[in-house]
């Protein structure tokens, strides 16, 4: 197999910012109020970043408005109190504050930053966005029309056809399957008791979670936690999310379309982010097919067969289950040809593992490119996020490189036996594959 295309840049650039990530403090805050908020202080540039999550994402939708969630994403950044859209958009860009909201299965989260210099006054315009959301007719019926042309695309796209097809076979009616955009009947007819019970059951504050960079200290955080989120009740409604069962049979669904390549999504049971076989799951998933050039599945479907411009697998691990996820197109006639070889390098990691040579480029590479996801404001604040969203603990930036360094082969081994099952790779396909004699099947509504 080849060695992992680094480049000596990339590797110089790891070894640079290692001494960055070790650098910086990470400080839990505390406001009067008892909101907590992870801090890195940082006095040469006066930006102040924020990222902050509510539990809550697609998972806090119910069946008679799926959508809802992404809608009201869509809306935070359009009024608030007495500020109508186009003068909160405007005070926006008055103060030059970027805010933006996004919602996923578990999550609905908050993109904030500002000049220092702004801090009260933008601080004070994130606190309406959060407590006191419009959600006028018009500004709703603009972000109304966007999503909607995004299902359509979203229709058409056989990459989206063929991952809501998996989906749909692997978690049916699970929360975890729900399509965050929802669907046209649902988002037509969204009115705005839905986008305000949608806040206010996922806004609050036992749910939220803070990390903040920038030119901003302890003593000064503190009090504008409260003032932004001090508002929000303490407590609400419990989430319950009942265990992902995954199929522990695989099966294949070809959704016919006349297009010249075969779009193919692929999955099996994985494992959940506690899990403690996790951080071996992720290392050997690398040399399986997250390692991009480097990984055994790009290397044998595409370097020596070219089979395909790219091929990935993937960890989705959530709270209450998780997949094993992966996804490539080649021809139509070469479509069976493809599978045969996915399914036998399958074969090969549940038999016989990565190899030590693999396995030390794997940790090798992910330990030393690490301190690339720090190398701004903003990407710390994400990470530092998303740490506590999988209540890893503060010190996991620390800890994270010792974890992966510690994998040995025979962990690798035992865990891909444990995760890899063959048999229990489900397939949807778009296109008109050629050498699959199976079962056809419409795209799921």
């Amino acid at each position: 197999m080849k060695l992992f295309k680094l480049t000596i840049l990339t590797l110089f650039l790891s070894l640079l910012q290692v001494v960055h990530v070790q650098a910086f403090e990470i400080r839990e805050v505390e406001s009067p109020k008892g909101i907590k908020a992870w801090l890195v202080s940082d006095k040469t540039v006066p930006l102040i970043t924020m990222r902050f999550s509510f539990r809550g994402g697609t998972i806090n939708d119910p069946e008679s408005a799926p959508g809802r969630s992404y809608f009201l994403s869509g809306m935070l950044d359009e009024g608030a109190g007495e500020l109508k859209s186009q003068e909160f958009q405007q005070r926006m860009s008055e103060l030059a504050i970027r805010m933006s909201y996004d919602t996923d299965r578990e999550f609905f989260t908050g993109s904030f930053q500002t000049l220092s210099e702004n801090k009260d006054a933008a601080f004070e315009l994130l606190r309406l966005a959060v407590t006191e959301p419009r959600f006028d007719a018009e500004p709703m019926d603009k972000v109304r029309g966007q999503i909607l042309l995004g299902i359509k695309g979203d229709e058409e796209n056989p990459g989206r056809i063929a991952s809501k097809a998996l989906l749909k076979t692997m978690l049916g009616d699970h929360p975890y399957a729900r399509v965050a955009k929802g669907d046209a009947d649902s988002v037509s007819a969204m009115k705005p008791q839905d986008l305000k019970d949608a806040w206010s059951s996922i806004f609050v504050r036992e749910h939220l979670q803070i990390a903040v960079v920038g030119d901003i200290t302890a003593e000064e955080l503190g009090p504008l936690l409260d003032q932004v989120f001090g508002a929000l009740p303490k407590q609400g409604k419990k989430i319950s999310i009942p265990d992902l069962k995954a199929p522990e049979k695989g099966s294949i669904t070809i959704v016919e379309r006349k297009i010249p390549q075969s779009v193919m999504s692929f999955a099996m049971p994985g494992l959940v982010r506690s899990d403690p076989d996790f951080v071996t799951a992720y290392v050997m998933n690398f040399v399986l097919g997250d390692g991009g050039f480097g990984s055994r599945l790009m290397e044998e479907v595409r370097e020596k067969r070219g089979l395909t411009y790219g091929i990935y697998t993937g960890l989705a691990s959530w709270t209450n289950g998780g997949l094993l996820i992966g996804s490539v197109s080649t021809q139509n006639a070469r479509a069976g040809e493809t599978l045969d070889v996915l399914r036998a390098e399958l074969v090969k990691m549940a038999e016989k593992g990565p190899t030590e040579e693999e396995l030390e480029q794997a940790k090798t590479y992910l330990t030393g490119s690490y301190a690339l996801r720090f190398d701004s404001g903003r990407k710390i604040a994400s990470q530092l996020l998303g740490i506590q969203q999988d209540n890893l603990g503060i010190d996991y930036v620390k800890e994270r490189n010792d974890l992966i360094r510690a994998v040995t082969v025979e962990d690798a081994k035992r865990v891909a036996k444990r995760l890899i099952d063959p048999e229990a790779l489900t397939i949807s396909i778009v296109g008109r594959p050629e050498g699959i004699p199976l079962r056809t099947g419409e795209a799921p509504g």
